[in-house]
C-alpha cells in the first residue's frame, strides 16, 4: 500500500478571476471576532494545493473525460469539472455517473490517475502571487505544509513541477474513500499539525474539515468555491490574494 503522508525529504525539523470577483464584492482579507491577537502566529499554514496554489481544471477534465469514455460514458461539457475540483475523485465519479461502489468506480478511477500520472498534472496553471506569498511566509519563519485529496505522488510531481516542494515541511495526499476531515485528524494524531493550526483553501470542503478538528480555517476567494460558499462555512480568514497570507505570521 501506497503511503499517504510524505515528511520533509530530510525527516527533519506551508488572476484575473479572483481580483474581478474580490474587486466587485469589495472584499478584503478579514480577521473574525473569535480570532484575537494572541491567537497567532500560527503553528503551522496548512494548505490546500487544487484551486489554492494551482489551477487544476485542464488537467482534471481532460482526465475525467478519459476515464468516461474509457466507460462508455458522455464527456463533462467544457469546464464542467470546476464542481468537481477538491472532493475525492472516487465521490466525483459518483456524481457524474451515480455508480457508488464496485469494480466499475474503482475502474473509473484506475483511468483518471493514468492520464493524471502521464500527462494531467503537468496541465496545472500556478495562480500568480503564489511562489512570492510562499518565499515571503518562508523567510517570517512560517511552518507549512500540503493537506490535498489528491493521490500525494500526484501533489509532489505537480509542486516539483512549480519548484515549490521546497517550502513545505510535509505533503499529506488523499485516499479514496478517505475524508479530508480525517486527513487532518490522522496529521494531529501524528503531531503534523496541532489545534493552533490554520487550514487554507478554496471550497467548504477545506473549511469543515478544519472546523470538525478545531483547527482556524482560511478561505481564498481565487479558487472554485465561491464567496457564499465559503462565507457559508464562516471561516476565520478570507484571502482575496496570497500576498494576504502574510496576515497569518503577523
Amino acid at each position: 500500500m501506497e503511503s499517504r503522508h510524505k515528511g520533509d525529504r530530510s525527516l527533519r525539523p506551508l488572476i484575473r478571476r479572483f481580483s474581478r470577483r474580490a474587486t466587485a464584492c469589495g472584499l478584503r482579507a478579514r480577521l473574525s471576532s473569535n480570532v484575537t491577537p494572541q491567537d497567532m502566529p500560527h503553528d503551522v499554514l496548512l494548505f490546500d494545493l487544487d484551486g489554492t496554489l494551482s489551477d487544476p481544471l485542464n488537467g482534471i477534465e481532460r482526465s475525467i473525460n478519459y476515464a468516461l469514455a474509457e466507460h462508455d460514458f458522455p464527456p463533462l461539457a467544457p469546464g464542467g469539472a470546476a464542481a468537481f475540483i477538491g472532493p475525492q475523485i472516487d465521490q466525483s465519479f459518483t456524481l457524474i455517473t451515480g455508480i457508488g461502489s464496485g469494480e466499475r468506480l474503482n475502474g473509473l478511477v484506475a483511468k483518471y490517475r493514468e492520464r493524471c500520472a502521464d500527462v494531467g498534472y503537468a496541465e496545472n496553471v500556478l495562480y500568480p502571487g503564489v511562489p512570492e506569498a510562499l518565499t515571503a511566509l518562508r523567510a517570517a519563519d512560517a511552518v507549512m505544509g500540503i493537506c490535498t485529496s489528491k493521490r500525494v505522488d500526484f501533489a509532489e510531481k505537480i509542486l516539483d513541477l512549480f519548484d515549490l516542494r521546497k517550502y513545505f515541511r510535509f505533503v499529506d495526499g488523499g485516499e479514496v474513500g478517505v475524508h479530508k476531515w480525517q486527513q487532518i485528524e490522522a496529521l494531529l494524531s501524528v503531531g503534523g499539525v496541532t489545534a493552533a493550526s490554520v487550514m487554507i483553501g478554496d471550497r467548504a470542503v477545506d473549511l469543515v474539515a478544519a472546523h470538525r478538528n478545531s483547527l482556524t480555517s482560511g478561505g481564498v476567494l481565487w479558487g472554485y468555491g465561491s464567496y457564499a460558499e465559503l462565507s457559508s462555512e464562516h471561516p476565520h480568514y478570507l484571502f482575496n490574494s496570497p500576498e494576504e497570507w502574510s496576515t497569518l505570521v503577523g
